[in-house]
């Protein structure tokens, strides 16, 4: 068996936190991925947005919009939703994990499920949808794959990227969207979706639970809108013949052609499914009915009141809506008649459902989720996996790994993680250990090309790149490489191929601000996304005028990167100096006068310097003169005479 494609995602952290592990499913749209929330310890799954969408604005609106729209529910039924962020170019979210299959797959496997098993989904999904509803949600993508069907029996909607206000005037544009085997009749024709339009989605699932088919077929997608738009879904009994009556009025009810005629919300449709299961274990008041084993949910409560009450389809006022309504409690009536024939029949179900729970927990129809093995000997992977019940090629197959050292198991194929079927054969791959690499010279090579290089030698580049100022490297060009643990590695350095580096990439100078104003240097700076902060002594010089900015020095060691902060060191303006009166002193004691003053001297004289200190060597005169101000440091010419 050939080893899967690497995914570049796999062993990769999103934004810091969440450590992808593997690959859970793959969609037109997005990709989900098992991952650990590393700050809270636990498992999650994570989707993210494929690359090549990151452009369409419309793609990622949708996208973004399931995460808002989910995070406005907090129901069990529900996939909740965590968090929403956007890493590199591709939005993602991060979802609860749930170990399991969804509904689409269930079907695929079994066909049509007993009325007992289709109750359980049924409450379930109006369940999770009532509370979408009643936050003023509109789901509009309701189908199979949407349902998730969790291992520990839970039962939650998920998908929530089509989600929309409920409204009557909520409209999908130019281009329908949803699967089009469950649109309702306005969405194909007009477009218009609310809450009505979900539970005519519910309603042909129901349809398709207790048939194992869909209602609509046709070889052209446009063929099966045509059916939803023109012709009414058949009773399910037609496909099937055990299907109680009153599951056919809840599925006629449900797609009803107007929406007028269909329950107003995912909460009336829920009453009604409930009282119809109580109605029909009541009709057979010794009989011991069997919920489905594998797939249970909790049962809302429905109010009641010590009234009797007439069992039917009720609208919004509580009268009874059509003649179906009324069929559906006359059949009921009749089936209590017929009770010794369904007590029967539902022992028999009883019995199917038990052989069902078996066939999907323990039998030939179970999954399971494939063990993460990586680091164990190939033994011990072999052990964990064929406890599994899965099938274990007898030939590993063999690849590098930077992290697992040679001999021992380095990953599955498929992946672990993935839910696959009892019996599924599952490769082991054995780690060669890391594979021998050398850093190239990239160092002043702009950063495409610096890229290439890194890739083409084996490293995993991070596709966000350090900024960094740099008066000797040209804008866009690369400084410097660097690991994981934030050291450079240099040209030549021994390395591993699959080791994670990221580049410093220059951005050019510090932006000069010698003689500007505070106010022209700090805007300056923020141009290039630095702060400049008057700070530090002022200095004295004899360019810059006072109270102007004599340079920016960084506030912290280390390299100036975007966002750091620096100190702007203001000047005095020009330092100037009282000249000492000098004049009738020997020459030499002048001289060491004015120079502890702070001037440069130039002593112009015939008297020989070794003569100096005698008194007859006097000073003449000073140029600038006795008491006359000038710059530190500038040069006094001192006239000496006998």
């Amino acid at each position: 068996m050939s080893t899967s494609t690497t995914d570049p995602l796999i062993g990769r952290l999103i934004d810091g936190r969440y450590q992808v592990r593997s690959r859970i499913a793959r969609g037109g749209m997005a990709t989900v991925y098992l991952a650990t929330d590393q700050r809270l310890d636990r498992l999650v799954a994570v989707k993210i947005m494929h690359g090549h969408l990151a452009d369409d604005s419309q793609f990622k609106e949708r996208f973004i919009q399931e995460a808002r729209s989910a995070a406005r529910l907090a129901h069990p039924n529900v996939v909740n939703v965590f968090d929403q962020g956007q890493d590199a170019d591709s939005a993602y979210l991060v979802m609860e994990y749930l170990p399991g299959i969804t509904l689409r797959e269930l079907l695929q496997e079994y066909g049509a499920l007993t009325p007992e098993q289709t109750m359980d989904i049924t409450e379930a999904v109006l369940s999770g949808l009532s509370a979408a509803h009643k936050a003023g949600i509109v789901h509009r993508d309701l189908k199979p794959e949407n349902v998730l069907l969790a291992d520990d029996g839970r039962i939650k909607i998920g998908d929530f990227g089509l989600a929309r206000a409920a409204s009557a005037n909520t409209a999908t544009g130019k281009a329908l969207l949803g699967t089009i085997a469950y649109l309702s009749p306005e969405l194909v024709t007009r477009g218009i979706a609310d809450t009505r339009s979900d539970i005519y989605a519910v309603g042909i699932m129901m349809y398709e639970m207790l048939t194992g088919e869909q209602p609509f077929k046709g070889e052209q997608p446009m063929q099966i809108a045509y059916q939803h738009a023109h012709d009414s879904v058949p009773a399910p009994s037609g496909e099937n013949p055990k299907v109680p009556a009153e599951w056919d009025e809840l599925v006629l009810w449900a797609t009803s052609r107007d929406p007028n005629d269909r329950p107003a919300d995912a909460r009336a449709l829920l009453e009604q499914v409930t009282e119809t299961g109580r109605a029909l274990q009541t009709a057979l008041p010794t009989a011991t009915t069997q919920k489905t084993m594998l797939l249970t949910s909790p049962i809302p409560t429905v109010p009641t009141t010590g009234e009797t009450q007439v069992l039917g389809l009720r609208g919004s006022s509580g009268d009874v809506p059509s003649t179906a309504t009324g069929e559906l409690g006359r059949r009921g009536r009749s089936n209590r008649r017929r009770g010794w024939i369904l007590f029967a029949t539902i022992m028999a179900l009883a019995g199917l459902a038990a052989g069902i729970g078996w066939w999907f927990a323990a039998g030939p129809g179970s999954t399971v989720t494939i063990a993460d093995v990586r680091g164990e000997t190939v033994d011990a992977a072999r052990e964990i996996l064929d406890e599994q019940g899965l099938l274990v090629a007898d030939e590993v197959v063999e690849r590098h790994d930077l992290e697992i050292e040679a001999g021992l198991v380095a990953a599955t194929d498929p992946d672990a993680g993935t839910v696959v079927d009892r019996d599924e054969v599952v490769s082991i791959v054995v780690s060669l250990g890391p594979e021998p690499t050398t850093v190239p010279d990239v160092a002043g090579q702009p950063e495409s090309e610096a890229r290439l290089a890194l890739d083409d030698a084996g490293f995993i580049v991070d596709d966000e790149s350090i900024a960094q100022f740099d008066g000797d490297i040209a804008d866009g060009s690369v400084i410097a490489v660097l690991d994981e643990d934030g050291e450079g590695l240099g040209a030549g350095d021994d390395s591993f191929r699959g080791t994670p580096v990221t580049l410093v990439v220059s951005v050019g100078p510090v932006p000069d601000v010698r003689g500007l104003t505070v106010e022209a240097a700090e805007q300056a700076l923020s141009a290039v996304d630095l702060t400049g902060i008057v700070g530090g002594e002022s200095e004295f010089d004899n360019d810059v005028a006072q109270g102007n900015v004599l340079r920016a020095v960084p506030s912290a060691d280390g390299p100036v990167r975007p966002g750091a902060t620096l100190t702007l060191i203001i000047s005095r303006g020009p330092d100037l100096v009282t000249v000492p009166d000098v004049a009738g002193r020997n020459i030499a004691e002048g001289v060491a006068i004015l120079r502890e003053a702070g001037f440069r001297v130039d002593v112009r004289t015939v008297i020989p310097e070794d003569s100096w200190d005698n008194d007859l060597a006097q000073i003449a005169s000073t140029e600038p003169g006795g008491g006359s101000q000038a710059l530190r440091e500038s040069t006094i010419i001192v006239r000496g005479v006998f």
